[in-house]
């Protein structure tokens, strides 16, 4: 059905003289729309949105409504409005005389966040790196002896001067690399070890590792690739816990505001120890250290979901509503706020984070859960 087509149709449904014949081809083009198009308002904007037109225009009595028409009335003049709606309302003044109709506007899409950090060198000077060109050299350190770049990808590397003085035991100069909400950065260290660092999170590291040890500091959640070195361990400090490794592949989550510390193991091998505790940790295996236990808690868990955000993607596996939402609050940008009981609902599968916020939430409604769109807030219903 072209848009000619449709306008009249709706017409023949304001004045009361759509045949049955008609109904079904609007009922046919709404289920086609309600499928395929990505423009859909959620139930209580459709509602929202038929509950007003209902009121200013002189819609034919409602005789036997079923719940698909107030859907169509509203998903038309919404669809009017933003594509040939202009047309529908303007040309429209003999049904509906010099009246500024306006009916509930689709919110606006929250767009998903991207590659957005803020590096602050040793001098306290802070540089937005959206801001640099690729191949830049953002700064140097350590009286010149460590050149940071920007390679071809947006990636932060430091690069030694062979003719450093390695010898020094300790390096005062640190630098970090942090990111707001809605950003993710990757940077590889002086030492090869790359970091994918998550939003709302920092890392504090020195711009070189010398003395016998590498230390860093991190709040919030990164991904760790730490290059080898058997002679020199790669500690991870966080909240309350110390990782360390000597070369292996992990993550860890460690928001201040979340009150376990998750420490994922993909291969290799690591120590985790807290509160005068310490696990070693396999493959496959993620330890918790939570505020209110003395014990370091291990358990199996699936890897692919701990490290879905480095590749782009959502993946919950059992994951309970908040911890579901608190990623996307850090991730769109968002508030979220509960109306009822949310404690029971879990969620299996998952989506991709380039999505925007409404398509992310299509994926959560089909648990049956209910979101209603305001600004930037997100009311949830169970």
């Amino acid at each position: 059905m072209n848009e000619t087509e449709f306008l009249e149709l709706l017409k023949r449904y304001q004045n009361g003289t759509l045949s049955n014949e008609d109904k079904d081809k609007l009922d046919a083009w709404y289920l086609h729309k309600a499928t395929n198009s990505n423009k859909q308002l959620s139930e209580y904007e459709l509602e929202d949105s038929y509950e007003y037109l209902k009121s200013r225009l002189p819609l034919a009595k409602e005789k036997k409504v079923i719940n698909l028409w107030p859907r169509i009335a509203a998903a038309a003049s919404v669809a009017l409005l933003f594509g040939a709606g202009l047309f529908y309302f303007t040309k429209s003044e003999s049904v509906v005389k010099q009246e500024n109709i306006q009916v509930v506007e689709k919110p606006k899409e929250i767009a998903p966040g991207g590659n957005r950090g803020i590096l602050t060198l040793s001098n306290g000077k802070q540089i937005v790196l959206s801001d640099v060109s690729s191949k830049d050299i953002i700064a140097k350190e350590d009286q010149d002896e460590v050149t940071i770049k920007m390679d071809a990808n947006g990636v932060i590397t430091y690069m030694i001067n062979p003719n450093a003085d390695t010898s020094k035991e300790d390096s005062n100069s640190f630098n970090t690399l942090s990111t707001p909400t809605g950003g993710q950065y990757n940077i590889v260290l002086a030492d090869g070890t790359k970091v994918f660092l998550n939003a709302v999170s920092s890392i504090k590291y020195p711009t070189q590792f010398n003395g016998n040890q590498r230390i860093v500091e991190l709040e919030g959640e990164a991904y760790f690739e730490v290059a080898k070195n058997k002679n020199k361990p790669f500690l991870v400090k966080s909240d309350n816990q110390t990782i360390e490794v000597l070369g292996t592949h992990f993550n860890v989550h460690a928001y201040n505001n979340e009150s376990v510390v998750k420490t994922t193991l993909l291969e290799g091998s690591v120590a985790v120890s807290s509160k005068n505790q310490k696990a070693i940790l396999k493959p496959g295996q993620q330890s918790n250290v939570s505020d209110g236990s003395n014990k370091i808690a291990v358990k199996e868990v699936d890897t692919e979901a701990a490290i879905a955000w480095k590749n782009g993607r959502f993946k919950f596996d059992n994951a309970d509503l908040k911890s579901v939402m608190k990623q996307l609050e850090r991730w769109y940008g968002i508030k979220v706020e509960y109306r009822g009981d949310v404690s029971d609902v879990r969620f299996n599968g998952g989506t991709f984070r380039n999505k925007n916020l409404s398509e992310v939430l299509k994926v959560l409604e089909l648990s049956n859960i209910k979101f209603k769109v305001e600004g930037k807030t997100i009311i949830v219903y169970p």
